[in-house]
């Protein structure tokens, strides 16, 4: 099992930097590198409690796809996505925020298996922890930019506030 933690100070309310975790549009900026894009479930907009989406992207040259399933649900301080069907063995994601003197502090806590047994262990040592790593933080990159210039307005239409 491997586990990437990661922690994003964000000068904007903790709703917003929820809200923006959990925009489907969001994760497809964010992930442009890959090609990410939705192909099932929850198609745009705010994914919530119960709800699944299936991703389709170009990983180390290879298209794949992954379901992922919103398992916990606290607003605005808590969810947890855990995938479904892909091609990790098992990962769960917790999206935790916290206001910290008029901060929001956004931690990730993403935990994940590969399949393959003990090459699976060596590959996730040797490349995929920094990968994930990287496209958490390009994620996270993306949420405080667009937390913070306030272009979120434009990208979230069904805000709570």
């Amino acid at each position: 099992m491997s586990l990437i933690v990661l922690k994003t100070i964000i000068n904007a309310p903790v709703e917003v930097c929820f809200d923006l975790s959990r925009s489907i549009e969001l994760h497809q900026i964010s992930t442009q590198k890959s090609k990410e894009h939705v192909v099932g479930g929850r198609m745009s907009g705010l994914i919530g409690l119960h709800e699944t989406v299936t991703w389709k992207a170009r990983h180390f040259g290879v298209w794949m796809q992954l379901t992922s399933k919103i398992t916990e649900y606290n607003a605005p301080v808590f969810f947890a996505d855990e995938m479904v069907k892909g091609p990790f063995k098992s990962f769960r994601h917790e999206h935790i925020l916290e206001e910290h003197q008029g901060q929001t502090v956004m931690t990730d806590r993403f935990e994940f298996k590969s399949p393959f047994g003990l090459i699976g262990k060596g590959v996730n040592a040797l490349i995929l922890t920094s990968y994930m790593k990287r496209l958490l933080v390009e994620r996270n990159r993306v949420i405080k930019k667009l937390a913070e210039d306030g272009s979120w307005r434009e990208l979230i239409t069904e805000f709570r506030v």
